[in-house]
């Protein structure tokens, strides 16, 4: 009587690790398809909103971000891209303005009322807003992009996309303008991370019509590789400048100004003119 107890106890024992064993591939095979879910979910969300892994949140209202992490180092391939126009004088340059107090947070390049904007990468539009006659951007338009960037584009007399609105590199977005704080018709571009304005000079070359390189290595403030950015594509003319000043100041030489501004050493240079220095 024991020993039929003992085989029937052996038996079940068995049977229970034997559907063990057979549940263990099914529970793996199940596991692989929620991690495969679970994939295409997060696939599926980063397509609608790029940069999903980056950025703190989605919203349609601001340009800045109060509540971003900033990575040390951040590598944006700028290889699919699209220039904004196909003018190529730039009229303002990016940096700080002594005599207005402020910082100017992109590249001004002289457009006309009408002339078609594009999207400069593949990304879907995060704000479409108007800030009044006389009053920022006037009507601009925000674009987060595949890459990681965001771009702006300001002064427009028309917008021809709607927030949430997914573009391709070179799809029209708007028509060049003169709206907001903006004394002649211009397209104000920048390109931001995190909302942090970088110098579209570094990136786009207006005057060549193409990218300065495949990629742009964003660094955090503070790093050791940190790049000052006093020197850039493009310099504005002050007060007092002479070539000589500013060809020390941009790391280059006279003869080098002169010849990628087609300018003598015996120009004379006006304060607000653009020059190119590399």
């Amino acid at each position: 009587m024991v020993l039929a107890a003992a085989a029937l106890l052996f038996c079940a024992n068995t049977s229970a690790q034997d559907l063990i064993a057979r549940q263990a591939p099914i529970d793996k095979k199940l596991k692989s398809v929620d991690s495969l879910e679970l994939q295409k979910q997060i696939r599926a969300e980063q397509s609608l909103y790029p940069g999903f892994d980056i950025y703190p949140n989605w919203n349609n209202e601001t340009v800045k971000y109060t509540d971003a992490i900033i990575p040390d180092k951040y590598v944006f391939d700028l290889t699919d891209f699209c220039m904004p126009t196909t003018h190529d004088r730039i009229t303002d340059v990016f940096g700080y303005r002594p005599r207005r107090r402020r910082s100017h947070y992109g590249l001004d390049i002289k457009v006309y009322i009408g002339d078609t904007i594009r999207a400069a990468f593949d990304g879907k539009v995060r704000i479409v807003k108007d800030q009044g006659r006389r009053r920022g951007y006037g009507k601009y338009i925000v674009i987060r992009h595949d890459n990681g960037l965001e771009t702006v584009y300001g002064h427009l007399s028309k917008q021809l996309v709607k927030p949430d609105q997914l573009v391709r590199a070179g799809d029209p977005i708007a028509l060049g303008g003169n709206t907001g704080r903006s004394t002649g018709s211009h397209l104000h571009f920048e390109t931001r991370f995190l909302g942090i304005p970088l110098n579209p000079a570094q990136m786009f070359d207006f005057e060549k019509q193409d990218i300065v390189a495949d990629t742009y290595t964003f660094q955090k403030a503070g790093t050791s590789s940190s790049k000052s950015g006093s020197k850039g594509l493009y310099y504005k003319v002050k007060k007092g400048d002479t070539l000589s000043r500013i060809a020390a100041r941009q790391g280059t030489t006279v003869q080098r100004l002169c010849e990628l501004n087609r300018i003598t050493r015996r120009t004379v240079l006006r304060p607000g003119q653009v020059l190119r220095c590399s």
